[in-house]
C-alpha cells in the first residue's frame, strides 16, 4: 500500500475554479483531468464539462478534485475523503472488508473502466476512503 493519504477534495460543479485556485495558490501543476464526458460510460450532457478526476501536483503536494453527480450534494464532512493506492488485490480487499464491518459502503469493491478495482467507504468515525488497487496490464 502507498503510505500517503492523499485528500481526495469533492465539488458542487465548481471543481474547475477550485483547481485554478489552489493551483495559483501553491504555483502548481495540473498533471490530469478527466471530465464526465471523457469517461467509459454514459453520462447526461449536463455533467459533460464537469470534472470526475483531476490532480495537481508540486513537490510531495498531490492534491486530487472531482465533482459530484448529479443529484448529490456537497457538504462540510463529505467534501473531502482520504485516498489510498494499493499494491495488491489481498491488501485492498483486506482494509475494504475491515472499514466496511462497521462503517457505510459508498461504492462497492468493484473493477473500473480506469483497470483498478475501486471501493468508497465512511467508516465508523465518519472519515471517507477512496480505495484504489491500479491492475498491472
Amino acid at each position: 500500500m502507498n503510505q500517503q493519504a492523499t485528500p481526495y477534495l469533492t465539488f458542487n460543479g465548481n471543481a474547475k475554479e477550485a483547481i485554478e485556485f489552489y493551483k495559483n495558490l501553491f504555483q502548481a501543476e495540473i498533471t490530469n483531468v478527466q471530465t464526465f464526458g471523457e469517461a467509459d460510460f454514459p453520462t447526461p450532457p449536463e455533467m459533460d464539462d464537469k470534472i470526475m478526476h483531476a490532480r495537481l501536483e508540486k513537490g510531495s503536494l498531490l492534491l486530487m478534485f472531482s465533482d459530484v453527480f448529479l443529484n448529490q450534494i456537497v457538504e462540510v464532512g463529505n467534501n473531502i475523503s482520504l485516498a489510498l493506492e494499493f499494491t495488491s488485490e489481498e491488501e485492498i480487499l483486506a482494509v475494504y472488508q475491515s472499514l466496511s464491518k462497521e462503517g457505510t459502503v459508498l461504492m462497492e469493491l468493484q473493477d473500473t473502466f480506469w483497470g483498478a478495482k475501486f471501493a468508497k467507504v465512511k467508516d465508523i468515525f465518519g472519515v471517507i476512503w477512496d480505495l484504489n488497487f491500479t491492475k498491472q496490464s
